[in-house]
């Protein structure tokens, strides 16, 4: 039995009963899978294998955000006398995947049954399932208790419903749990206040930002990122910045400095952008909540009641609701639903690479660069930058959904397969079609310009669709209307826009349209092998 970094060990059951399986995006000590454990004759069996950081390649900070919190949790475990089955990366008998090593650790343990709350990833679960067949052992799959809903209530309400919309779902939840209501009605008499929550810093910029809670390494992360810097050595972005909280008091922590500091001004600036600014308002509560160090209604309980005590406004903590109790569980009911054929969705034929610059930020766009900078140095990117720089860059391109996904996947901390496929794939991408979202996210350079001040020092004009001073995303905004304007026809929500294409001449779209393939054909010079 391998020790505990503080050395701690608990000895293993003779005869094991359920080897409960605990993924790295499992670190509960309430969670499901431990609901009945008995240490006399349970083991808990966790294992850090090559394959999860290899399969998208992933960025240092994912990988050591996930090793660093796992063993954290493993040290807790077994100081509260859990036996556990660990395997580290480095342990010469690792053999690199989580089922082979699940096989190893059966033919050694020989356990009676296998024990696990649902995984969110498809991939796995469909391996661990193999390896529990192969075996011909029991699998209990148990609901995960980080969820207001279960995939069985989301299948149920979409059953029958020609199209599956966010804001109905998130009001059906709002009622059944009594999130910001009074009585049946939702406070402040309305259930949406996205029309507050968008605003932009003006000229003078974001004033007396709150600083970011930020962990310092302890000795476990700094053996992590030793061992990343070695064995990930290729591996995109930079371990010298890390900062995230990788145990249960941390995040605790981190909700509390969120809550305090930053919750009251969230709503009004959470669309906005500020060059060289990654923190802002927002609360960097995601990677804890997709650990699962933090369970939802904890985060949701102390929104509401910055609410109740005046602390923070209604349309701020509504938004921030809305994050949680909305999309969390809307986006994990469309994947579970919907894969694994849901990864192969192309509903725009997008056929690009993506640029070799997405891995570097080396590129002339000044809010590109700096977003795609500013991922790599933390793992981390607010959700406009990801939607509506990073995001709709791809989609305008006509970059391959899935390769934008492996991506957003790879690169940042909170990224699981559950939550990030849908929100890339779906919403931000329209690989769909339109079962996730209304219509395309799409808009020209002149978005930007109005939501930060990225435009102002670039050398592009978020103006000018066509000449030398053209910005890409305004060229291509109007080549992606003209190129599916069959398609989105189709769609009311993008009448307005079609009716600004309509205003353009067909010399203006000629010329628009030979700039969009000058600038995609040079992009794709640049495309990553």
């Amino acid at each position: 039995m391998r020790e505990t970094p503080a050395g701690i060990a608990a000895t293993l059951p003779a005869q094991v009963r359920h080897l409960v399986i605990v993924l790295g995006d499992q670190l509960d000590l309430q969670s499901t899978a431990l609901q009945d454990f008995d240490p006399t004759r349970d083991v808990v069996w966790m294992a850090e294998v090559r394959e999860e950081s290899t399969h998208v390649g992933s960025a240092k900070q994912r990988i050591a955000v996930f090793l660093s919190a796992m063993r954290h949790f493993w040290a807790a475990l077994q100081g509260m006398g859990y036996p556990v089955s660990y395997t580290r990366l480095e342990d010469a008998d690792n053999p690199g995947t989580l089922a082979l090593q699940l096989r190893q650790s059966i033919a050694r343990l020989q356990p009676a049954a296998l024990v696990m709350t649902a995984p969110g990833d498809w991939r796995v679960l469909r391996d661990v399932r193999a390896v529990a067949a192969q075996q011909q052992l029991p699998l209990d799959i148990r609901d995960d208790a980080h969820f207001y809903s279960t995939v069985r209530d989301f299948a149920a309400y979409a059953e029958g419903r020609k199209q599956l919309r966010l804001e109905y779902w998130y009001r059906a939840l709002r009622q059944k749990h009594g999130i910001l209501m009074d009585g049946d009605a939702p406070c402040g008499g309305q259930w949406n206040f996205d029309a507050d929550n968008r605003e932009s810093f003006g000229k003078a910029g974001p004033q007396n930002l709150p600083a970011p809670t930020r962990f310092a390494p302890d000795a476990v992360t700094q053996e992590v990122m030793a061992l990343v810097q070695t064995r990930f050595a290729d591996h995109p972005g930079r371990l010298d910045t890390f900062g995230w909280p990788v145990t249960r008091a941390q995040a605790l922590e981190a909700l509390q400095a969120f809550i305090t500091q930053r919750l009251p001004l969230f709503g009004k600036y959470e669309d906005a952008i500020w060059a060289g600014e990654a923190w802002l308002y927002h609360s960097h509560l995601s990677c804890a909540l997709n650990l699962k160090l933090l369970n939802p209604r904890e985060v949701l309980q102390a929104a509401e009641a910055a609410y109740r005590q005046g602390h923070a406004p209604l349309a701020a903590v509504e938004g921030f609701v809305r994050q949680i109790l909305g999309w969390r569980e809307y986006v994990r009911g469309i994947y579970w639903t919907q894969m694994p054929d849901y990864l192969q969705l192309n509903a725009l034929d997008a056929q690009a690479e993506l640029p070799a610059w997405y891995w570097s930020g080396e590129t002339d766009m000044a809010c590109l660069r700096d977003a795609i900078t500013q991922t790599l140095e933390h793992g981390y990117a607010h959700h406009i930058q990801r939607l509506m720089v990073t995001g709709l860059y791809a989609l305008l391109l006509g970059a391959k959904p899935q390769a934008v996904h492996a991506w957003y996947l790879a690169v940042y901390v909170d990224a699981v397969e559950w939550v990030e496929l849908p929100n890339t794939l779906g919403m931000s991408q329209f690989g769909d079609g339109g079962l996730m979202a209304s219509k395309p996210y799409v808009a020209s350079g002149k978005y930007i310009h109005r939501m930060s001040n990225h435009c102002k020092g670039c050398r592009f004009d978020p103006a000018q669709s066509t000449g030398e001073r053209a910005c890409p995303f305004t060229t291509l905004y109007w080549d992606f209307l003209a190129r599916h304007e069959p398609l989105l026809k189709k769609n009311p929500r993008m009448a307005m826009q079609l009716k600004n294409l309509g205003r353009l001449d067909a010399p203006a779209r000629d010329a628009i349209a030979a700039q969009a393939a000058a600038h995609r054909a040079a992009q794709a010079n640049t495309a990553k092998p």
